[in-house]
């Protein structure tokens, strides 16, 4: 894809119920020029796949999208078939809807949890923390360092540009001078989704969910996308009114990474990882 085409596969998710972010296609495009395939019959753009490349290890598959009209004509295999080539030899990971789960273990992928998202309002009142800071004030390898635990590679390019999108409130906590958890609330096509959500513990997850959501209209609608084995995750959700919208399946090809699940309260993007 050129960086214009990927603004067409985001647009795709959309109509797909997706709800992507308004300014996600800059940093997505970041991490993997190479990474975002497109299926054209003739001219027309039929097919999408995206397979960036994490360090030399990983890769992550998303935008996996086939055009109304052209399904069930073997498209869509064929971008799959070339996406898995681009990440071979490496450990994929993948959030896939729970209908294709049986397709994807069919290519070798393996079931490891499940990702919920929830949906609830905006506004509030945001907490007094002695902590709080804009993340903007914390030096960058102390917030890429703070990630490193959360995701199987290193992207620092990703969390750079994720962190400074337009319209994108990004906080942390510190204690002692050292970070503690950090969060990002981006606009997107309705509302706004907090993530990530990173913590040490419930509380602070709570304190950095509940200053993020003040950030938002009252009128606006939050979504949180949850690692369903994170109770503490699950709860808060629960906890401040939030409905389960629809689930995701995180599976992998190859040995499954890992990562902190019980300080990750919230997933980045269930696109890119």
């Amino acid at each position: 894809m050129t960086r214009e085409d990927v603004d067409l596969a985001v647009e795709w998710t959309a109509q797909e119920g997706w709800n992507p972010g308004l300014h996600d296609a800059e940093s997505y495009y970041a991490v993997d020029s190479n990474g975002f395939l497109i299926g054209l019959l003739g001219d027309e753009p039929i097919a999408t796949i995206s397979v960036v490349k994490y360090g030399d290890a990983f890769g992550f598959l998303g935008f996996y999208i086939v055009k109304p009209g052209h399904r069930g004509n073997g498209y869509g295999k064929r971008i799959w078939d070339a996406g898995l080539r681009y990440l071979e030899g490496r450990t994929i990971g993948l959030d896939g809807v729970l209908a294709q789960q049986e397709n994807y273990k069919r290519s070798g992928f393996s079931f490891a949890y499940r990702n919920v998202r929830y949906e609830g309002c905006g506004g509030g009142r945001a907490p007094q923390h002695a902590g709080l800071v804009d993340l903007a004030s914390v030096p960058m390898d102390a917030v890429e360092s703070y990630e490193r635990p959360f995701f199987p590679a290193e992207r620092s390019y990703f969390t750079r540009s994720w962190i400074a999108q337009p319209g994108a409130n990004a906080l942390g906590i510190l204690r002692d001078g050292k970070l503690v958890g950090y969060g990002v609330m981006r606009p997107c096509r309705s509302g706004s989704k907090i993530g990530p959500l990173y913590a040490d513990s419930p509380e602070l997850a709570e304190t950095l969910f509940l200053a993020l959501k003040a950030e938002a209209p009252a009128a606006d609608r939050v979504y949180l996308d949850v690692p369903e084995v994170n109770r503490a995750a699950v709860a808060l959700a629960r906890r401040h009114d939030m409905q389960a919208m629809f689930e995701t399946a995180r599976m992998y090809k190859g040995e499954a990474p890992v990562i902190d699940l019980e300080r990750l309260f919230g997933v980045a993007s269930f696109e890119i990882g």
